[in-house]
């Protein structure tokens, strides 16, 4: 398939200096977008204070129990790439939360939650199945 979607992120020096910006195919633009979604808080892009997730209201939530913390991940997620990611089709998202824990230079033992998203789907144009992992850790989040 051709590559007619831009590559994310786009490199503002190519556009300077008027040159062609790289392209990607659909499946690499889909990944490119959801890491987008996810990365997202809602209110932060002004133009559509629902784009994002909700993994950013529950970055240091340290009483909320696992199950309840998956599910509300999960339940964002896919309401976001549904409605956003028109390009996807029968979105399901999987999310996996682990505790792992970190030594550091001064033997002192650091515990992060770990949460790994699996998102399935059809692309819509092809009916090809798609899928992609996001690795997060949160309080707070990196990637």
């Amino acid at each position: 398939m051709a590559s007619n979607y831009y590559q994310i992120p786009l490199k503002a020096g190519k556009i300077i200096r008027n040159k062609e910006l790289d392209k990607v195919g659909i499946k690499q633009s889909v990944v490119s977008f959801i890491h987008l979604i996810t990365t997202s808080y809602f209110g932060e892009c002004h133009f559509d204070e629902s784009f994002g997730c909700s993994i950013w209201n529950v970055d240091f939530d340290n009483l909320t129990s696992t199950n309840k913390l998956r599910n509300i991940i999960s339940e964002s997620l896919v309401e976001s790439i549904s409605s956003k990611e028109t390009r996807l089709k029968r979105v399901k998202v999987d999310v996996v939360i682990e505790q792992e824990e970190f030594k550091n230079t001064s033997n002192l033992n650091r515990i992060r939650k770990r949460v790994d998203i699996k998102v399935n789907g059809l692309i819509s144009q092809t009916s090809e199945p798609f899928s992609c992992l996001e690795r997060f850790y949160i309080a707070p989040l990196s990637f």
